[in-house]
């Protein structure tokens, strides 16, 4: 049996994407830098576990490991050290992260992981399962696809990880793909997007469907955006957030996602994906990715979530369904 690591166990999202892969009977090993917090949790679900750092040093703690799974972020700081030693180690990457900069990272060292036979697969989570697999859906409801906005729904609280991830969202700026190329865009104006009723005015962002968008579609001008409501985007001292939202929470608010595509001749389809909350979506859908990589549906280099899985991957977590508008 193949072996996946999950890195970032004891994390909130990474707690219940260990104990998913548990339930489903994956041969798991868990690992992070908190060994008191790793022996817990390895003494729970009954697996191994390992102590080590997302620095230069981690590929000699990857021996043995098949796909890793990475829940630590913000990924600024995890993702190019776990990249790198994936590609020494021939151990397949995986990430759930938001964060555009890792995405083009990712892009980059695309050449060097098929090279050594590696893939290089972020955002197996939320971000980005159901907007790629949208973004594909959309575009193949036109002849000649030529532009592309999505915007998310961002409802309820956020954990304290996300949180922490959206600075280096905004840090990035706000970028659009434009003629194929990733361009500044920091006078981009919000716009007004329908997600089933009615348009809501919709803020610039740079998420990573604007590398993996892309990729996906080969549209060559896409926009992101995304509309806050309620507590979506909290402000203060971050480090004092708790974990994450209660099951209550989550299953207040459930996740929605609009992509709309502009084909060569001025007609537009427009399509929604609505599925659980976020923070319940991305273990499912990330513990499935990684399941499918261990069972052999791999492409070495960079990929794409839908690319990869197909347009339908989105819609194999349950609760998901995509509504043509």
């Amino acid at each position: 049996m193949s072996t996946l690591m999950i890195y970032g166990a004891t994390g909130y999202t990474g707690r219940m994407a260990a104990e998913h892969a548990k339930a489903l009977g994956l041969d798991l090993v868990i690992a992070g830098r908190n060994a008191t917090a790793l022996a817990a949790l390895a003494a729970q679900l009954d697996v191994t576990y390992r102590v080590f750092s997302a620095d230069e040093h981690a590929a000699a703690s990857l021996t043995g490991i098949d796909v890793l799974l990475n829940f630590a972020g913000p990924f600024v700081h995890t993702a190019q050290p776990l990249m790198r030693a994936c590609i020494a180690s021939g151990t397949d990457y995986l990430d759930i992260t938001a964060e555009i900069n890792v995405y083009r990272l990712a892009e980059q060292l695309g050449v060097d992981a098929r090279e050594a036979g590696v893939m290089l697969l972020p955002g197996v989570g939320w971000d980005v399962v159901p907007t790629d697999s949208l973004a594909m859906h959309v575009a193949s409801r036109v002849q000649q696809p030529h532009a592309l906005r999505i915007a998310l729904q961002v409802p309820g609280a956020m954990s304290r990880g996300s949180a922490m991830s959206v600075g280096e969202i905004i840090g990035a700026g706000v970028l659009a793909r434009i003629d194929g190329h990733l361009v500044a865009t920091p006078d981009a104006p919000p716009q007004h997007l329908d997600f089933g009723a009615g348009p809501v005015l919709c803020a610039p962002l740079s998420f990573g469907d604007l590398v993996t968008a892309w990729h996906s579609t080969g549209i060559p001008n896409i926009a992101m955006f995304v509309h806050i409501t309620g507590e979506a985007f909290p402000d203060g001292d971050l480090s004092q957030l708790p974990d994450g939202p209660k099951q209550a929470q989550r299953d207040a608010h459930r996740a929605r996602a609009v992509a709309e595509v502009t084909a060569a001749d001025g007609s537009v389809a427009r399509s929604v994906i609505e599925t659980v909350n976020g923070y319940s979506y991305t273990p499912l859908a990330a513990v499935e990715a990684a399941r499918r990589v261990l069972g052999g549906e791999r492409r070495v280099g960079f990929a794409t979530p839908a690319g990869l899985f197909g347009v339908g991957f989105a819609q194999t977590i349950a609760g998901t369904r995509i509504i043509d508008l």
